[in-house]
């Protein structure tokens, strides 16, 4: 009976330390939230149209990756994907997120929902990553301190093409400009562009959206007269770049110019944040895992959703914590960088949260160019000659 007594007190006397190493065990939960588009883009090419999983796709490939280092480090990433239809309460859908334990979340949302949903999980120490939405104003006049832009701005885009035009000593721009609001913001991107890097645009013309189903002989035929007529008359240029974010004309104007001139801006040469065909500085076996496990290449969104994942895998590496508060100020400080697969490390700007990054150039099949082009120097780092920098922004992060 006395042994017995001793035996119940050892493990009475044992039990905090094992408790403690039980709870030790359990791994650190990094719930990850992934907010796209229910509705897919209309594209005039089928070999355009997005896939389902485009986008949430990448981020469940960089999942792997942090896991992997997680079994090290005592912690567990999951992805929940949400998609969010017109029309839908994107804050209740979040807040109904937040409850289930989820802190980050990867964005594919227009700018106004964007906006909404991380002024309402402010309060609950919620952290958005922009994975899709390419306006400026987003960084610029409607910045906000729990919104990381993993995506390039159009401004980024822009002066991305821009520099290897001049490059290219190809300063005489026609600028082709779709009637859509998207558009035209694009259109502003690369005004500003070419004013910025010393090219000229000789002329604009709007193409108006007049609807209509053109995957038809009598479509095709009549883009084929169409799109000659159009640039008619036209000042002698240089290259024809085309703001078509709508996706309504731009891919119709190759090879049916009037005069023999290339083609950029929304087609031909397209500046992107990823694209299938990189296969520098060890993309080719990032791209091979993701052909591998979704059997599909991989597209812009899933490059933007991969990385916006892998920094909150590396955030939670570096910090040894899931603790958002620790994790966003380990992202916002100059400790902080990505390896991610372009040639240089990824870095935030602290002006305005956006990821610095490289510009590829992409002409359907391979990469012509990747910016910052050579000799467009700047003081602290040639990312920064894309994009907004620090003296022009109009950010005031509270």
């Amino acid at each position: 009976m006395t042994r017995a007594f001793v035996i119940a007190g050892l493990v009475l006397a044992l039990m905090p330390f094992l408790v403690s190493r039980l709870a030790i065990a359990e791994p650190v939960a990094i719930k990850i939230g992934y907010l796209g588009r229910a509705e897919k883009k209309a594209t005039i090419s089928l070999l355009d149209v997005p896939p389902n999983d485009d986008g949430v796709a990448g981020a469940r490939l960089a999942l792997d990756d942090n896991n992997t280092t997680g079994k090290f480090l005592n912690q567990r990433f999951s992805l929940e994907d949400a998609r969010i239809r017109q029309g839908d309460d994107a804050v209740a859908i979040v807040s109904q997120l937040a409850d289930r334990g989820i802190s980050y979340f990867i964005t594919d949302l227009p700018a106004d929902t964007l906006l909404k949903v991380a002024d309402a999980g402010r309060a609950r120490g919620l952290i958005f990553f922009n994975a899709g939405a390419t306006d400026d104003r987003l960084r610029e006049e409607d910045c906000r301190t729990n919104v990381i832009h993993v995506a390039p701005t159009r401004s980024m885009l822009a002066d991305g093409l821009a520099q290897y035009l001049v490059v290219k000593r190809w300063p005489r721009w026609l600028l082709v400009v779709g009637s859509h609001h998207a558009d035209k913001l694009y259109a502003d991107a690369l005004r500003r562009a070419a004013a910025r890097f010393g090219a000229r645009i000789v002329q604009e013309r709007v193409f108006e959206d007049t609807g209509g189903a053109r995957r038809t002989d009598s479509g095709l035929a009549q883009i084929q007269r169409q799109i000659p007529l159009f640039l008619q008359g036209a000042p002698d240029y240089d290259v024809l770049v085309a703001a078509d974010e709508s996706e309504v004309f731009a891919s119709y104007l190759p090879y049916r110019t009037r005069e023999p001139r290339p083609v950029a801006g929304s087609a031909g040469l397209i500046p992107k944040s990823w694209d299938a065909a990189h296969d520098q500085w060890g993309a080719n076996q990032l791209q091979n895992r993701f052909v591998q496990t979704f059997s599909r290449r991989m597209t812009a969104r899933d490059g933007e959703a991969w990385t916006a994942a892998r920094m909150i895998g590396e955030a939670a590496s570096r910090v040894r914590s899931g603790d958002p508060k620790a994790m966003l100020e380990y992202i916002k400080s100059p400790d902080f960088a990505l390896a991610g697969f372009k040639g240089q490390k990824l870095t935030l700007r602290d002006w305005n949260l956006q990821l610095r990054q490289p510009i590829l150039l992409a002409d359907g099949r391979t990469i012509a160019s990747v910016s910052p082009q050579e000799g467009f120097l700047h003081q602290f780092s040639e990312l920064d000659t894309l994009g907004y920098d620090r003296p022009e922004t109009k950010c005031r992060l509270k």
